[in-house]
């Protein structure tokens, strides 16, 4: 089986992994430029030549695994006698460098608590993204196929949830994952929101409303003992600031383009919390 095909398999199952190559080759080597391996924490697929370069790049892949490094890493190993060598000498005399990357399959999920107007147009821009979209709400109109065809058509994929008690959908969403909460209810907007803020292992948590609803939000959620530190893991309004329409599609575009740093670049900026509210 090619290294490719193993990467389908490993990628279907959600296995992270390392992708180790040889980038360049300078003098003899075992294995020519381009030679790739695929490394999990269990099981090696394919080869970049054997002994002390192959030992020394599963090492390293495996760090990377283990310490959860996302930027890719080069190294430059020679195979001769002189070289440092953990695993055996290797004198072939040449120079080789590898190039690791970190193949992390999983996709982000983003959940949507509302598919309404606005709770759609943001599925509609979020389908094209490569994420775990999850479409939950009470009503089952909302989540008709015929509703929701067009999602179909992208990249992302999509896991729609009648749920007419919507804690259970909080508590099965994967650690990291993102939501934005914009039912129909305030009662259920609340109801989410507080099953959401009992779990530290959330990211962007997006509440749609004005000043004065999140007011009564907060006091509401105050009552049940969280903390103005708790509170503050909740960012509202939704959208990126200065968005000033209420149409459902600039909503959708303004929040979209908020959650992305959260979703893809995982980037310094990426601070859930934004609760300066709109009058």
């Amino acid at each position: 089986m090619r290294w490719f095909d193993h990467l389908a398999q490993l990628t279907e199952r959600k296995r992270p992994l390392v992708l180790v190559t040889l980038v360049v080759v300078r003098g003899h080597a075992p294995r020519e430029a381009g030679a790739k391996m695929l490394v999990t924490a269990e099981a090696v697929y394919g080869t970049i030549g054997g002994g002390n370069l192959e030992a020394t790049a599963i090492g390293l892949a495996r760090q990377m695994l283990a310490a959860g490094a996302a930027s890719p890493q080069m190294h430059t190993l020679r195979l001769t006698e002189q070289a440092p060598a953990e695993y055996g000498v290797q004198c072939c005399g040449g120079e080789v460098t590898i190039l690791l990357e970190r193949v992390t399959p999983a996709r982000p999920t983003v959940a949507l608590f509302g598919v309404g107007h606005v709770g759609l147009a943001l599925a509609r821009v979020l389908s094209i993204c490569p994420v775990a979209l999850w479409l939950v709400d009470s009503r089952a109109p909302m989540l008709d196929e015929a509703r929701l065809a067009p999602m179909h058509r992208g990249q992302a994929e999509i896991k729609a949830f009648h749920a007419p008690i919507l804690d259970g959908v909080v508590s099965d969403l994967p650690a990291g994952a993102h939501l934005v909460v914009m039912t129909h209810d305030h009662a259920e907007d609340l109801f989410v929101l507080e099953m959401a803020l009992r779990r530290a292992d959330l990211g962007y948590i997006g509440l749609i409303g004005s000043a004065g609803k999140w007011a009564r939000f907060r006091q509401k959620l105050k009552a049940q003992g969280f903390s103005d530190q708790d509170l503050q893991r909740v960012t509202t309004p939704i959208g990126l600031p200065g968005v000033r329409s209420k149409a459902p599609e600039a909503i959708a575009i303004a929040t979209a383009a908020q959650l992305l740093p959260f979703i893809f670049e995982d980037s310094p900026q990426a601070q859930p919390g934004r609760t300066k509210v709109a009058e």
